[in-house]
């Protein structure tokens, strides 16, 4: 049986643009880096304990985030153009996986800087 109302839609990534945004991975990194500033300051056992454990969801966040701009966003044409965008993706979801190991604040900025990097290549996409 043919479903003839069934129309083939051509878009550059999953669903028409508009839905994909590197700013998600960037608002929960700073989030990790907020939480790696504050951690020295935090009198009590269990606030610190509280905090690596947020730190940590929002950095697998982050690699949640990364990865979707990765793997759904981001097509043959723009490796083309940027040819080091799937190395650049592998050492912000490797750094986003150090983040999660330390409270080093030096680290969190390394994660905003690369996801800085990455969201310069996305909306340079976006203007083609």
């Amino acid at each position: 049986m043919k479903l003839s109302f069934i129309k083939p839609v051509y878009a550059h990534c999953d669903l028409p643009c508009g839905v994909y945004d590197p700013a998600q991975a960037k608002i929960e990194a700073e989030s990790v880096l907020a939480i790696m500033k504050k951690y020295d300051s935090l009198d009590h056992e269990e606030d610190k304990w509280r905090a690596v454990f947020i730190k940590e969801q929002r950095a697998d966040l982050v690699k949640q985030h990364l990865w979707v701009l990765w793997t759904d966003y981001f097509k043959p044409e723009h490796l083309e153009k940027y040819p080091d965008l799937h190395d650049k993706f592998w050492k912000a979801t490797k750094q986003a996986g150090t983040c999660k190991k330390t409270t080093d604040p030096a680290e969190g900025q390394k994660l905003l800087d690369m996801i800085d990097d990455i969201a310069k290549i996305f909306w340079e996409t976006k203007k083609a």
